[in-house]
């Protein structure tokens, strides 16, 4: 297998994948999801990273991210080497959690990132998790529900998803929400 250089476009969002070793499980209980939404929180204080939308499904995880000054690389060798060693300390395992190196595939245009967006949405429905994916608990989708304003967490930003549909900020989300359930 030959090595391949990654790409890593600063302004572009990427989706970001990584599966765990032998496709078990690397999410085990609600702490285990929080504290990887905590390292995210975490890798956006080091590293100012963006996620447009995210998906945290039982044994692999799509992140939508946007890395404008430290190589993607480094960012998620950060996320993964800590969640990593929590895992393994939380649950007396030694080795690799995950699979291998990360995948990663810059978004090109509005379209790509749009799409990228509703497939990371659509992830546990696809997955026969749940029917609608306002019903998964551990992915973005909620943060674009209307009615009550959630704030965002500081390292969430789906405005660039946003901006794509007219009107004020509860139209586009709900003309999202619309788009995104196809």
């Amino acid at each position: 297998m030959r090595n391949r250089k990654r790409i890593w476009v600063p302004h572009l969002f990427h989706h970001v994948s990584n599966r765990g070793n032998r496709k078990e499980p690397i999410f085990r209980n609600v702490s285990d999801y929080l504290f990887f939404l905590d390292l995210l929180q975490r890798a956006h204080k080091l590293y100012s990273i963006e996620i447009c939308a995210y998906c945290l499904m039982g044994n692999h995880y799509h992140l939508q991210l946007r890395s404008k000054h430290a190589s993607l690389s480094a960012v998620m060798a950060f996320i993964n080497k800590k969640y990593a060693d929590h895992f393994n300390k939380k649950y007396n395992l030694t080795g690799h959690l995950f699979e291998r190196k990360f995948f990663s595939k810059p978004a090109y245009d509005h379209r790509s990132n749009l799409n990228l967006s509703r497939y990371i949405h659509q992830n546990p429905v696809k997955a026969d998790i749940v029917r609608h994916p306002e019903d998964y608990r551990w992915s973005s989708y909620s943060f674009f529900l209307t009615g009550e304003e959630t704030p965002l967490p500081p390292y969430m930003n789906i405005s660039p998803l946003l901006y794509h549909f007219p009107g004020t900020s509860l139209e586009q989300k709900q003309s999202y929400i619309e788009w995104a359930r196809f």
